[in-house]
């Protein structure tokens, strides 16, 4: 007896929890990866194979990973955080002994059902880990230099373990994520000045470290025209189909760019592209408002919060969020050099897609429990 009413407060309170959920914030999160479904089945030629339907299977997993996640008590969060960005960290090393590699990276470790890449998993492990730290700490203490040292080398080790593999887009979008979090927490403001200054001063040294590969894209996004046909190809593609949708695009599945294999990796890195030639400008304007709406519900979410926590997490990953939209358009633009960032939801992957979704759970997570009373310490979080 005391079992069947264990188990009937245990429905009872998950129930309450699925009340809780902010499902509007879940129907913003699933209209971009419908928009990106069909985009991958236009970039198919009207066919769900090979990409479309991988996708609705990932998205599906990871609706129910976002659901666990977002149900499950967040002081439960706050103490496995160190554990996550631990095992995060771990599988980077891995990387270097045994990851698989791909069009020249070493990124991905070969787990039998998925390719994962860890350099994804460790943009939210990042973000919970600062979110645990700085929640431990009063603002007299955050502003204390020796309690930035700390979350720097939690930042800057897992960031140039991902250069190393290589890839600058990620690397650059921890090092942006963790910077966030400094400043959230609430870190005095000439510190992150010094940060940018040495930063700059560096840039010389780091030219050093570059690929070739890597220098080549710099170059190209400087001058893409000394080299149409090779380094300069993809991003002059790019403007070509960003400018040939015009204002209202050339129809789904009309785009000539992507039906005559001009454009490059229009299912991952360049789907923006693909989508502005077939809706043209409302088209890509709609997708950057949807956006919007997703970092806005987040940030208001994270505002909402009565804990230090439970602000900096939804705040990080909120933020994350966006980087990743803007280096991916400002990338397939011209704005920023190629970087290798997919656009979130919208383009084809499994790593990228389930961290993001993950992510989401936290945000929703946040919400369910915003006014819980949390300790600053450990041992208060227990219950």
């Amino acid at each position: 007896m005391a079992r069947a009413a264990e188990i009937l407060r245990l429905d009872r309170r998950i129930a309450g929890r699925l009340l809780q959920l902010n499902w509007g914030f879940v129907f913003l999160v699933s209209l971009p990866v419908a928009v990106g479904c069909a985009m991958l089945y236009s970039a198919a030629g009207g066919s769900f194979d090979p990409w479309a339907s991988r996708q609705l299977v990932r998205f599906g997993i990871g609706g129910v990973l976002m659901l666990i996640i977002a149900l499950v008590d967040i002081r439960f969060w706050m103490r496995a955080a160190y554990p996550i960005y631990g095992i995060a960290f771990v599988l980077l090393l891995a990387v270097e002994l045994i990851g698989d590699i791909a069009m020249g990276a070493q990124r991905w470790i070969d787990v039998g059902i998925v390719q994962l890449q860890p350099s994804e998993l460790m943009k939210v492990a990042l973000v919970l880990a600062l979110a645990r730290y700085f929640h431990g700490l009063d603002i007299e203490e955050v502003r204390r230099p020796t309690r930035v040292i700390l979350p720097i080398v939690m930042i800057v080790l897992p960031a140039g373990l991902v250069l190393k593999q290589p890839d600058l887009g990620t690397a650059a979008l921890l090092t942006l994520g963790g910077v966030v979090m400094l400043y959230l927490a609430g870190i005095r403001l000439w510190m992150l000045g010094l940060g940018a200054a040495l930063l700059l001063g560096a840039m010389p040294v780091a030219w050093q470290f570059l690929h070739d590969y890597q220098k080549r894209r710099v170059f190209t996004f400087l001058n893409p025209e000394d080299d149409p046909l090779g380094a300069g190809y993809h991003i002059l593609q790019s403007k070509i189909a960003l400018g040939s949708g015009g204002l209202s695009g050339k129809g789904f599945m009309q785009g000539s760019q992507s039906y005559l294999n001009f454009l490059p990796e229009k299912q991952t890195d360049f789907i923006f592209t693909m989508l502005a030639e077939e809706f043209g400008l409302v088209g890509s304007v709609g997708l950057l408002l949807l956006y919007v709406f997703i970092i806005g519900g987040g940030l208001i979410i994270a505002l909402r919060s009565r804990h230090q926590f439970g602000r900096l997490l939804a705040l990080g990953i909120a933020t994350t969020f966006f980087f990743y939209v803007f280096i991916n358009v400002a990338m397939v633009t011209g704005l920023v050099p190629v970087v290798g960032v997919p656009l979130p939801l919208i383009s084809y992957g499994g790593s990228a897609m389930l961290t993001l979704m993950a992510g989401f759970g936290l945000i929703l997570n946040v919400h369910i429990f915003r006014d819980l009373q949390i300790g600053r310490r450990p041992e208060n979080a227990a219950g």
